[in-house]
């Protein structure tokens, strides 16, 4: 996901407003549409994450969501993360992508990963918070 609107005039555009830019990563309105619609709160812990993954996958019919709510998805999960494990926070590669940039120095693609999941469920959500939580 590109966010082209930010501008490449810094280097890192969430660490001019990183509040900000943590809102509008948060919102995920597709996903959060979906999730209620299926009676799925969503609340930033861990244990949404889970929920997500039980969820039954019906969109991945339509190829037009499908993207989009990977993105969403990814997004979602950077939210949790930065969110809940000390440390982590939003940051941007030079062609715009979204990353959570952990302690350790590692840059965490959410975004790829929630597409993974959206198309085939793998890795689960959860499954890839537990694998950042422990760095």
């Amino acid at each position: 996901m590109n966010i082209p609107f930010l501008g490449k005039r810094h280097a890192d555009p969430g660490t001019r407003d990183p509040e900000g830019i943590a809102g509008l990563l948060a919102e995920c309105e597709l996903l959060r549409s979906q999730a209620s619609r299926e009676g799925v709160g969503l609340d930033d812990s861990p244990a949404s994450l889970e929920r997500l993954d039980q969820l039954v996958p019906r969109w991945r019919d339509d190829e037009e969501i499908l993207p989009w709510l990977g993105n969403d998805a990814g997004l979602y999960l950077g939210t949790v993360i930065v969110r809940t494990v000390p440390g982590a926070a939003w940051g941007f590669r030079a062609d715009g992508q979204p990353v959570v940039r952990l302690v350790s120095g590692r840059e965490f693609d959410v975004v790829a990963s929630g597409q993974e999941w959206a198309a085939s469920g793998a890795p689960e959500l959860s499954q890839s918070y537990a694998e950042v939580a422990e760095e």
